[in-house]
């Protein structure tokens, strides 16, 4: 078997843009589309963000809503976001805030509990979409 070392990968028909044989070697799939843009993992209290990926920070509007900021922005608002919460007991909802609206720059969330009360839990996300 071969090794390849390389700190930079381009397409041969476009610089940004390298497509990949899938597993059954039928299929492709665009290496950087497959990509998360930007993943967080923060503090069950909301205020701090433990580790990150394209993440300039977080702000702790109140109880249970947060903003994450991108340190590169998004192309278009018509991203994708993959939310998980840490739950210790009790049941829980999690939602897309519509108090703040999610913008190139940055997207906002609120963790309820059952009773529809806004409350902490530790957050991971992932964001798939394109850069700008």
């Amino acid at each position: 078997m071969s090794t390849i070392k390389t700190n930079t990968l381009t397409g041969t028909t476009s610089a940004g843009s390298i497509v990949v044989t899938g597993e059954g070697g039928s299929t492709t799939t665009n290496l950087q589309q497959g990509l998360a843009k930007c993943w967080t993992r923060t503090s069950g209290d909301g205020t701090s963000l433990l580790d990150s990926l394209n993440c300039s920070s977080i702000d702790d509007r109140s109880t249970g809503q947060l903003d994450v900021n991108f340190t590169n922005s998004m192309a278009s608002v018509n991203f994708y976001i993959s939310l998980t919460i840490q739950q210790e007991s009790g049941g829980l909802n999690f939602i897309l805030s519509s108090t703040n609206a999610t913008t190139t720059a940055q997207f906002a969330f609120g963790t309820t509990n059952t009773s529809v009360a806004y409350q902490d839990h530790a957050m991971g996300s992932s964001v798939h979409g394109d850069l700008a």
